[in-house]
């Protein structure tokens, strides 16, 4: 319980049920946020009190070093190769859907864990209790069965609130433990809920939009609080004339504005060269620089544990992609590589997309499950660039005189 509206609700729905439900807070940044308030406390106590009104125990539980090791340190290791990670993501599988949820089962004796993501399963409720009595495997290899008959993650019925998206690197294991109870909801109905309930505190939050239990900060300051700066020159791809300077690629993103002093108009970031530190800008927030239709991952987590029939049949599959949460989903075809990577070939060029975040694909409701992009395919502009220095080529030709070919 994190102390919103969302996990409130699903503890309210799980004790009308019938369930015998825990309560658990997990804490894991230790500081303050750029007010001086430590929001920690707050959404703990929060957390606190929907318990007492439920009648539910409360446990509060610390990961503390756990989200440092696992989960910002390897998001700060990134960020320095100058990728973009997404910690939400990550801290779903290092944290909440791997740490806490072996504490619940093994440490608190849960049968089940539940969570306030609007997000499905293909099993109902009752088969995760059923799940809560086999005991994991001691051999090395699976039992097959288990791996034939998967749990698999839906969209949840709220389309714009669908959470999957953040869940889509989360272990099957955990997944064949885990409740969805928000999954058929709507965010308007939860709220709903919520206010009959009385939770009028945690209907009062705002939505937490800020780094996966870091908050919202300004994300310049924060991560050169971390990071040496690494001063460096922003390039135009246009022509590679120098605009001005930047504190370290690793403070920009692809696709972002670039606050490039004395210029009238607006430039934006398309690509970084960490070995120069040099950050390449194109004008326009819509240039072809910006926009590409291939990208490779690294080894893809398929939810299912293995990927689908027809891709490992055939080595190809049509599906959806999406890098965003809420982005639209861009219909796709997929490759897979020998090393277990995808290569995925889009249906039209998309805006930005960034080593380090990770491809999400979607099978009509089904999340397949993600893998870090890290390999872009050529930008328009590039492929542009190219065509045109061909056309130059050929046109540079002189049409040769027979005797001149004799």
């Amino acid at each position: 319980m994190s102390g919103g509206v969302d996990s409130s609700v699903a503890a309210l729905l799980l004790k009308r049920r019938g369930y015998s439900v825990t309560g658990v807070f997990m804490k894991n940044w230790d500081s303050l946020d750029e007010s001086g308030v430590c929001t920690t406390e707050k959404d703990c106590e929060d957390a606190y009190r929907v318990c007492q009104s439920l009648d539910i125990p409360f446990h509060q539980v610390s990961y503390v070093k756990e989200y440092w090791h696992e989960v910002f340190s390897y998001l700060l290791k990134e960020y320095e190769k100058g990728r973009t990670p997404n910690p939400d993501i990550l801290c779903n599988k290092h944290i909440k859907f791997n740490h806490f949820h072996k504490y619940a089962i093994n440490i608190l004796g849960a049968h089940a864990f539940a969570t306030g993501h609007y997000a499905r399963t293909s099993q109902e409720d009752d088969d995760v209790f059923e799940h809560a009595h086999t005991s994991p495997p001691t051999t090395l290899f699976r039992n097959r069965f288990e791996i034939r008959n998967p749990v698999r993650l839906y969209k949840g019925a709220d389309l714009l609130k669908d959470q999957t998206f953040f869940l889509s690197q989360i272990s099957q294991d955990a997944l064949q433990k885990t409740m969805f109870p928000l999954a058929g909801l709507t965010k308007e109905f939860v709220k709903k809920i919520a206010a009959e309930a009385g939770f009028h505190h945690v209907l009062k939050k705002k939505e937490s939009m800020g780094i996966c239990f870091i908050g919202e900060r300004n994300f310049e300051k924060f991560i050169l609080e971390y990071l040496e700066p690494k001063p460096g020159n922003f390039v135009s791809i246009e022509d590679g004339t120098v605009m001005g300077k930047h504190k370290g690629w690793f403070t920009l993103t692809l696709g972002q504005r670039a606050k490039i002093g004395g210029q009238k108009d607006a430039w934006f970031v398309v690509d970084k060269d960490i070995s120069t530190g040099d950050v390449f800008v194109a004008p326009t927030t819509s240039h072809p620089a910006l926009f590409r239709d291939t990208v490779r991952t690294d080894r893809f987590h398929w939810i299912a544990v293995d990927p689908p029939p027809e891709l490992a049949r055939t080595q190809m599959m049509e599906c959806h992609f999406r890098f965003i949460h809420q982005m639209p989903l861009t219909p796709c075809t997929v490759t897979l590589n020998m090393d277990g990577s995808v290569w995925i070939s889009l249906s039209q060029p998309v805006r930005a997309l960034t080593p380090g975040q990770f491809a999400v694909l979607y099978k009509g409701d089904e999340c397949l499950g993600s893998g870090k992009i890290i390999q872009l395919g050529p930008s328009e502009y590039t492929l542009q660039q190219g065509r045109e220095r061909l056309i130059r080529a050929a046109q540079h030709k002189e049409p040769q005189t027979p005797e001149a070919a004799s």
